[in-house]
């Protein structure tokens, strides 16, 4: 056994490697089912509206009808797509996502059909890394089905959605990055040990909050799902899919948020421990048996309905606006706090004073200070009159349509010209009426 990894696996047969991979598959299955449910039924709450209330108690039959649906769908495949690739690329995506949930620890040590095993399928030494190979590869999957498609809606979705997932998918690797040089660990189970007395959130508060924002913009969510916009790019990557295999990429998405959500949890959340003052209670009883596998639970549905929470809340931003947040706003912070973090650790080397202290005078100000920048409204720039001597941009010279650029002006449209000629003509008549016409002589 690997002394790094702090969860015992020594007793593990094969039989019970198959009960645990069978448990996590039934387990995100059914656990993607409640948050179709429950998405629907808070943002119906938030917008004031009842949701699935019709099939089954309070609705709850709902996602099993619409699992069905796509079930049964008649199944097209679009005749200019490259057939193998185009149904390889949504079991890409959703096999990796299922991948995750291997190294994440659920519980300790519990008798299991008389087997003393942790509740946890296997532990690495270099777990996160795992965690984030797994997810990386899922990249391939959102690139070659819009690839794949053969159109070029698809391929615009794909390609916004493979840069916007890589561009997030860094600034959230540097914020576990700051969790593993406290730790000295990069083993799930090890990190949740380390978490015994304090949770890494309130002494990373800054990785915390940039691994939040991130985690969102990695799943494509409101506010960051432009490359899903229905408006001008029907559905991203998976315009042309339909029947099970967009199903596929349905439930990768929604499984992809709960690996983010477990890592979360994992990594800075005290993982499958009580929170306080819950696990003070009789020398910590309820840190034992099957227990932590209930706030495990409830940890990892409270940032699921964080995510529900945010889309049922924020507008989309554009795409230029969540790319600059990525790769000007949350890799500088969480670069800076790496090195904060790194320079703790090299004080801890010659003087003897407790990290969780020194983390919390600097990471709490800079938590807060982070969290005023992101929601301090922007001041906006004095508005500046047209340069009339400015050359104007023609969008349709290259033979496609593009947006200009700041300074460039806009050939003033074909339709708004028509209107104000039509309204500068309708005031000069007002202006200079034409003088009445002599009325005839009635005694003519």
């Amino acid at each position: 056994m690997n002394h790094d990894v702090a969860a015992d696996f020594s007793n593990d047969v094969w039989w019970i490697w198959v009960i645990k991979a069978v448990g996590i598959l039934v387990f995100l299955l059914l656990n993607v089912l409640i948050a179709i449910w429950a998405e629907r039924r808070i943002l119906g709450r938030m917008q004031i509206r009842p949701g699935p209330n019709v099939h089954g108690p309070l609705g709850l039959l709902q996602s099993l009808g619409d699992a069905m649906k796509l079930l049964l769908k008649e199944d097209m495949t679009v005749r200019a797509a490259d057939r193998f690739v185009y149904l390889l690329a949504p079991l890409i995506t959703v096999f990796s996502a299922l991948l995750v949930f291997a190294v994440i620890p659920m519980g300790p040590e519990v008798s299991m059909f008389g087997v003393v095993t942790p509740i946890q399928l296997t532990d690495l030494p270099v777990a996160i890394l795992y965690i984030l190979a797994v997810a990386s590869f899922g990249f391939y999957g959102i690139m070659l089905g819009g690839w794949a498609s053969g159109s070029t809606y698809p391929l615009l979705g794909s390609v916004r959605g493979t840069a916007q997932v890589i561009s997030y998918e860094l600034s959230m690797s540097l914020a576990l990055v700051s969790v593993f040089i406290v730790t000295g660990s990069m083993s799930t189970s090890r990190i949740v040990e380390e978490q015994t007395s304090f949770w890494w959130a309130l002494a990373l508060l800054p990785a915390f909050v940039v691994y939040i924002i991130s985690m969102v913009g990695e799943t494509n969510r409101l506010p960051f799902d432009l490359p899903e916009a229905e408006g001008e790019l029907v559905a991203g990557h998976m315009t042309e899919y339909s029947s099970m295999k967009f199903a596929w990429f349905f439930l990768a998405e929604y499984i992809n948020m709960f690996n983010v959500s477990a890592v979360a949890v994992t990594v800075f959340l005290g993982g499958w421990r009580a929170p306080w003052p819950i696990s003070a209670i009789n020398d910590g009883m309820f840190n034992e048996g099957w227990w932590p596998f209930l706030w495990f639970f409830l940890k990892m549905w409270t940032l699921m309905f964080f995510f529900f929470w945010v889309r049922g809340t924020l507008l989309r931003f554009r795409y230029d606006q969540f790319m600059n947040l990525g790769w000007k706003v949350l890799m500088p912070v969480a670069l800076v706090w790496l090195v904060l973090v790194a320079g703790v650790q090299a004080v801890r080397q010659f003087a003897d004073v407790p990290l969780n202290e020194l983390l919390l005078w600097i990471g709490i100000p800079l938590g807060v200070l982070v969290v005023i920048l992101l929601v301090w409204p922007a001041r906006k720039p004095p508005e500046s009159e047209p340069d009339p001597e400015a050359s104007v941009f023609d969008p349709f010279a290259g033979g496609y349509p593009v947006p200009p650029l700041p300074g460039q002006v806009m050939p003033e449209a074909p339709r708004r010209r028509r209107v104000s000629v039509q309204a500068g003509s309708a005031t000069a008549t007002d202006a200079d009426p034409a003088p009445e016409a002599p009325k005839e002589n009635s005694d003519g």
